[in-house]
């Protein structure tokens, strides 16, 4: 059996994510140890590369009781009590939220002390660590929503300023941006901001056409990323022989029966690395 086996030059690391992790590698090789506040990356495999250099994960519970230390601040940004405790605590932080983020992070204050009675909405992730950064500019006043369905249920009586986590889908976004501007009342005022980060948003279409050349897709995620569900979705959608792997270790040889070609992709929080490994795989195996 002979096939082809294409890594998608589009898929990979996003320039947030790169900024991170070359911050901590430099941190790294200067000192041999780092405090990262959550995982710097949604995927497990990286994250334990990173371990073996001397990045130790910790939580926010931790962070209140660690002095006199250094902390990386991964891309997705954190709330300002985040950096309040860090004063506190004398704790230098190394701060690679992703630019994008931060900007986002700057309208959302900006708009909350401008008009405080207002609905603040961001469609995101309940929980996500980017969306507890924007919830966390609003003095956790702003209504998160996580899908179209949810945006029905909001008070269209009242103003509503709409934001955007940065990795959601662009399309499910103007479709609530739609219905609400369809059911604001007169009296109420509404505005939608575009805080999708362009560099995300793009690699929808781009890997939606990557999908349809192939015949069977090895998308290479971690399972806690919010964008690779997004990205793995449109595989799904328009290539149903499209798998699921966070490493070379899950696939499985009889996805493969039949198949000319395999085309590998993976999120914005994918090492090319891995997917290199993943490549390595599917040729030994044929």
């Amino acid at each position: 059996m002979n096939l082809i086996v294409e890594i998608d030059s589009g898929s990979g690391f996003c320039f947030g994510v790169t900024t991170a992790i070359k911050k901590a590698e430099e941190q790294l090789a200067s000192s041999g140890s780092l405090y990262c506040l959550g995982d710097i990356v949604h995927n497990g495999i990286e994250v334990e590369r990173l371990h073996e250099k001397g990045l130790v994960t910790i939580n926010h519970d931790d962070l209140q009781r660690l002095h006199s230390a250094k902390v990386l601040l991964r891309a997705h940004g954190e709330p300002p009590e985040t950096y309040d405790c860090a004063r506190r605590n004398n704790i230098e932080i190394i701060d690679a939220t992703c630019p994008v983020v931060l900007r986002l992070q700057r309208r959302i204050k900006s708009q909350y002390e401008n008009n405080p009675d207002a609905q603040i909405v961001i469609f995101g992730k309940n929980g996500h660590a980017e969306v507890m950064g924007l919830v966390g500019q609003t003095n956790h006043h702003a209504i998160v929503i996580e899908s179209f369905d949810e945006a029905t249920r909001l008070d269209f009586t009242r103003d509503i300023y709409l934001y955007s986590q940065t990795t959601k889908s662009l399309d499910e976004y103007h479709r609530i941006i739609d219905y609400i501007r369809s059911h604001i009342s007169s009296d109420a005022h509404f505005q939608s901001f575009d805080t999708i980060c362009r560099q995300v948003a793009s690699r929808m279409p781009a890997i939606a056409a990557f999908a349809q050349r192939h015949d069977v897709i090895l998308f290479v995620s971690g399972r806690k990323s919010s964008n690779g569900r997004v990205l793995y979705g449109e595989c799904r959608r328009v290539n149903a022989r499209s798998h699921l792997v966070e490493g070379p270790d899950e696939i499985r040889p009889e996805w493969f029966a039949d198949a000319s070609t395999v085309g590998i992709c993976g999120a914005t929080s994918t090492p090319k690395w891995l997917m290199e490994q993943c490549k390595e795989r599917i040729e030994s195996l044929f």
